[in-house]
């Protein structure tokens, strides 16, 4: 059974950066898709990244391309998302979704509908 702990949210000046934390446990991150997930206030569920741990294949939201880097350390069972050059409609809840062995196909990851373990999510703010 797979669990995902995120960390790392807070608040931040526009500009600034953070980086989120997702802990994986129950599975290795040796062939696994993991993907960031955010929900603003008002708004839908945004797909921002994923990464397929077997490949090392990256995948980002058009608006943090260029921002946004995922990132996975296997030895810890941690993937993280580094955030630079944070903007205020960065604001939103994130998340870290977990699906194992699966590749995380090209764009099907972003509906977040192949992934069937989440987080409780953490919390960002940017002013």
């Amino acid at each position: 059974h797979v669990q995902l702990v995120e960390s790392g949210g807070g608040s931040v000046q526009a500009g600034g950066s953070l980086r989120l934390s997702c802990v994986v446990s129950g599975y290795t991150l040796g062939n696994i898709c993991i993907g960031w997930f955010r929900q603003g206030l008002g708004k839908g569920p945004e797909g921002v990244a994923a990464i397929y741990t077997g490949g090392g294949n990256t995948y980002y939201a058009d608006s943090v391309k260029g921002r946004f880097i995922i990132t996975r350390d296997k030895a810890r069972d941690l993937v993280y998302l580094q955030m630079n050059s944070l903007k205020p409609e960065d604001t939103a809840m994130y998340y870290c979704a977990a699906e194992p062995g699966w590749d995380c196909y090209s764009d099907s990851w972003r509906s977040g509908l192949g992934f069937g373990y989440w987080g409780q999510g953490t919390q960002v703010t940017v002013s």
